[in-house]
């Protein structure tokens, strides 16, 4: 029970005087006994689902530090199976908590009494192999194979989303808080392909950093794909 404070009371009776102090709960204090136990601990409870369910046990990577010295914030990747949640928090723990807290929210609606195939939580995988993506039928993925990757102007993040949705992969940017060697911005694409992709990419601003990392990423997969 968190105390808020206390109420003092004098009982008389005819014998004696008594002095009876109630603890008086914080109402603005949530009860630990009643919370439930995946907010107390989400890291645990999501092991512990994945335990149950017979699958791989989540990976957790620090990704990204930065921020002032007063006010740091961390972002950290955590993997299950082909799935992919991104967690921030002002420390390395309070990140794994949120990516944690967004597996647990995603897997909500599983019976703890059914053993269920991660593959058929919402209905497919968010990962793609290269076997996969060099045979896909896939409209965006064969326009890729045409394309140069040279035209002025050519969106590359909005390309590689069209790209990710059709074979089922996520693509996650993060942002490089060290500038390069020549003063660019840096940023990083990571694609949860199967394997993991992930490529570099710089420019004069975040958002070029970004764009240059979407077409690096566009002309790997674009290489992998033509592979036979």
């Amino acid at each position: 029970m968190q105390v808020f404070g206390e109420l003092n009371f004098f009982v008389f009776s005819s014998s004696k005087i008594s002095w009876l102090s109630f603890a008086v709960p914080d109402p603005l204090m949530p009860d630990p006994s009643k919370q439930p136990k995946n907010q107390l601990n989400p890291i645990g409870s999501l092991q512990e689902l994945a335990i149950h369910h017979g699958w791989r046990l989540p990976e957790y990577t620090l990704s990204q530090e930065g921020g002032p010295a007063h006010k740091r914030e961390y972002t950290t990747i955590c993997r299950l199976e082909s799935f992919m949640e991104t967690g921030k928090g002002a420390s390395k723990k309070q990140a794994k908590r949120n990516a944690a807290e967004k597996f647990l929210a995603k897997f909500s609606n599983i019976s703890p009494e059914n053993h269920i195939s991660l593959t058929n939580v919402v209905g497919h995988s968010l990962g793609c192999t290269w076997h996969s993506l060099r045979n896909s039928p896939g409209e965006k993925i064969n326009l890729l194979k045409r394309s140069l990757l040279s035209i002025p102007n050519t969106d590359y993040i909005q390309l590689l989303s069209e790209i990710a949705k059709e074979q089922g992969f996520n693509i996650t940017y993060l942002d490089i808080d060290e500038l390069s060697a020549n003063g660019q911005y840096q940023c990083l694409a990571e694609l949860s392909t199967s394997p993991i992709t992930v490529c570099h990419g710089s420019g004069i601003s975040c958002g070029n950093a970004q764009s240059d990392a979407a077409h690096n990423a566009l002309q790997y997969l674009k290489i992998i794909a033509e592979r036979k």
